[in-house]
């Protein structure tokens, strides 16, 4: 047995630690979803990406030898039990009404927030103007910036207006030199970090940007947030499809993930909760992009429905549910004959999957044959729907413009469509209908089985319900332009399929 009290064992047990360390620690790691690779290779599994994964050394997380970290006993600590006294967490308001909906109400102290979103969409302008609002009431408030000077946020907040707010600016990537600062004095109620990849911290020796650094970065700002009680918002960079780039772990180590999503060319801006433990899902804000910055957009159906194309073929209103707020938005649909051999189907602003179904059951259920033509279909406004209570909107505006037929204008749409071509009902069907009253509605679309969930006359809309998607067809196409069906039919003697063509006369003939 050897004595480990000798000075030459003792040094053989510590190098061999060192070397074990070295060995264990050395590994390839993805730079766009953070997996880790023991030997370098050019293609990501995970993600698909090519020439993504370069050598770090993790050995700085820990400095302890293995031979001391075995021999180290934890501590105990108390166990609670389920019953006690909870109190709500108390929050602090933005002054951004649509700001303060997403985030379930304010800021909860001690919470980290991940913000999200494209170059240039206007995160850097939203989180000036509620950083400004902030401090203006009185309220310590911090800006670092990791990508801009100084000069540059200043130059924003004159443009915005906002010169005179006392917050506190910084131009910094240290995460130590960050949290010392901080430390000092007061405890800031809010800390802008902008951005997270460009943090770096003296604990891991891997170059800004990289999984590792943003990871260990992200994981001493969360650290000093819990011990000092400041509330502290990320800005994180977003990869091609609209992951926010890093390693995934951060989305699960702060307290809420919110995207802030729109199109370049239009000026609304959506702010949306993925991830919040203190308030619901789901959850958006609507902004309107203004020379002054943004604007908040108290009732967003007013606004996507300013421009919408009256009386025109392939358009329906949409009542839809984001979060806890009714919605009313635009569907646009074109169908028109195609030359190539396989038609397109083209999407923006919904699922591509649900754009399939939707045109299988209709070819299936309902005789429509849409072989032969290009679909496009388009949510106006750029707001993006997930739910599946848009199915039967979607349905209306693709018949519609199929059979040259201009659906009323006054009329709303909802519900989910089976594959078996039944319509289902969905969740809140009186709040959609209350909504739809409010903005000047007449009359509502919606599933046969959800009048049970409404009270009275359905808030003043009269209500055409639905139990199946072939009767809905038969009634939008009935209604179709006789000259549209002979360009039709026209159109399908030249097309490769043409018996396969969808008239509005076929549609009479097929569904009676």
């Amino acid at each position: 047995m050897k004595d480990l009290s000798r000075p030459f064992i003792r040094y053989q047990i510590a190098l061999s630690d060192r070397i074990f360390m070295a060995k264990s620690t050395l590994s390839f790691v993805c730079q766009n979803c953070g997996a880790a690779y023991n030997r370098w290779q050019g293609k990501c599994d995970s993600c698909g990406e090519w020439n993504t994964l370069s050598e770090e050394d993790t050995s700085g997380a820990t400095s302890m030898p293995v031979s001391i970290r075995s021999r180290r006993k934890g501590r105990t600590f108390k166990l609670e039990s389920l019953t006690g006294k909870t109190e709500d967490a108390p929050r602090l308001s933005s002054g951004m009404t649509e700001l303060d909906r997403v985030t379930g109400g304010g800021f909860v102290r001690g919470s980290v927030l991940l913000v999200g979103g494209d170059p240039g969409i206007g995160k850097s302008t939203l989180l000036t103007q509620a950083t400004s609002l902030m401090a203006r009431a009185g309220h310590r408030v911090v800006y670092i910036s990791g990508e801009e000077a100084v000069a540059q946020v200043r130059l924003r907040a004159e443009r915005l207006g906002l010169a005179d707010a006392p917050v506190q600016l910084a131009a910094e990537t240290s995460v130590e030199d960050i949290v010392s600062t901080l430390s000092e004095g007061a405890v800031p109620r809010l800390i802008v970090i902008d951005s997270i990849q460009t943090m770096w911290t003296d604990t891991v020796e891997s170059a800004p940007g990289t999984v590792t650094q943003v990871r260990a970065s992200a994981q001493a700002l969360i650290r000093f947030a819990k011990k000092s009680g400041a509330a502290i918002i990320l800005v994180g960079h977003v990869t091609k499809d609209g992951q926010i780039a890093g390693p995934r772990v951060v989305e699960h180590m702060v307290d809420a993930v919110l995207s802030f999503e729109g199109e370049g060319s239009q000026q609304f801006r959506i702010l949306r909760a993925v991830k919040n433990r203190f308030g619901p899902t789901d959850e958006i804000g609507v902004f309107e992009m203004t020379g002054l910055g943004l604007r908040e957009v108290s009732n967003p159906s007013e606004l996507f429905l300013s421009e919408r194309d009256i009386g025109s073929p392939g358009t329906a209103v949409f009542a839809g549910i984001e979060g806890t707020r009714p919605v009313l938005v635009e569907l646009q649909a074109l169908v028109a004959p195609t030359t190539l051999g396989t038609p397109r189907r083209a999407v923006v602003g919904w699922d591509p999957s649900r754009l399939s179904m939707v045109l299988a059951v209709l070819e299936a259920h309902c005789g429509v044959k849409l072989s032969g033509y290009d679909v496009y279909l388009n949510v106006a406004g750029g707001l993006r729907i997930q739910e599946p209570a848009a199915d039967l909107a979607a349905a209306a505006a693709l018949v519609s413009s199929l059979a040259n037929a201009p659906l009323p204008t006054d009329a709303v749409y909802f519900g989910e469509i089976s594959l078996s071509g039944a319509v289902r009902p969905v969740a809140q069907t009186s709040a959609r209908l209350k909504e739809a009253a409010k903005l000047g509605f007449g009359r509502a679309v919606l599933p046969e089985s959800a009048r049970g969930e409404i009270g009275g006359d359905g808030g003043g809309l009269t209500l055409n319900s639905v139990g199946g998607l072939t009767s809905l067809v038969a009634e939008i196409a009935a209604r179709g332009s006789p000259r549209n069906a002979a360009g039709n039919a026209g159109a399908g003697r030249d097309s490769a399929a043409p018996e396969k063509n969808a008239t509005p006369a076929r549609f009479r003939r097929e569904n009676g």
